[in-house]
């Protein structure tokens, strides 16, 4: 075991090409498909903290139940709508990074929403109502109020940049693990591992949680209220 550890500190500090691809191509997966999810999410959460329509309380369920959906069932969901046979398979993008970033944001946007959706409630609860009584639409007024809990909106999108990173079944499914096109930390992890290649899944693994120690290390240091905080760490 210390030989591999070894092994896989040395890979860190020479800067191993392979090990360097493989995390950038994490963090730009990631980071796109939190980009798309944020911005369907915080949309979706804004919208649900006013509208009111038959049927809002099933939808704001369903968005809430969606929190726990198993990382595979979206993988699943992606592949069937991606493959050859499914109806974007005309696409082409099955097992290329684009089939990730999808899967991911997928993954990360009930998240996003349901906690948006929360925060923007209780923020307009709080006095941010005033903006509707001055004449603004309750959406505008909605939006208006994620900007104004930024500091607690960026908790959200760094708590949800969190799980996509650490996320290891949907992007296998969609994403195949293909060397030098699709590979990244936590499917090469799994599978480095399984073959008994241990220093580079080691390597992997440390680069990982220092990526997720920093994320949540900024998480704790936002300035936001108690109960936004709150709210976002649950």
């Amino acid at each position: 075991m210390m030989e591999s550890i070894a092994l896989a500190l040395n890979l860190i500090a020479r800067g191993d090409a392979e090990l360097l691809g493989i995390t950038a191509l994490s963090l730009r997966v990631s980071l796109s498909g939190c980009l798309l999810g944020a911005t369907m999410g915080l949309t979706l959460g804004a919208w649900l903290a006013v509208a009111r329509f038959p049927g809002h309380r099933v939808l704001v369920w369903a968005v809430n139940t969606l929190l726990a959906m198993p990382a595979v069932i979206v993988g699943l969901l992606v592949y069937l709508l991606l493959s050859r046979s499914g109806p974007l398979g005309r696409w082409g993008i099955l097992f290329t990074p684009p089939a990730m970033v999808i899967a991911q944001a997928i993954l990360v946007t009930p998240m996003i929403a349901a906690l948006s959706r929360r925060l923007v409630a209780d923020a307009l609860a709080g006095g941010g109502d005033q903006l509707v009584a001055l004449g603004a639409r309750p959406f505008t007024a909605a939006l208006l109020m994620l900007v104004h809990e930024r500091l607690a909106t960026l908790t959200l999108l760094l708590t949800a940049f969190g799980r996509a990173i650490g996320e290891v079944g949907a992007v296998m499914i969609v994403g195949g693990n293909i060397a030098g096109v699709t590979r990244v930390m936590t499917t090469t992890i799994a599978l480095e591992t399984s073959k008994g290649d241990l220093p580079l899944a080691v390597a992997l693994g440390i680069v990982l949680l220092g990526v997720v120690g920093l994320i949540h290390g900024g998480v704790a240091m936002i300035p936001v209220r108690d109960k936004a905080q709150r709210l976002a760490m649950a």
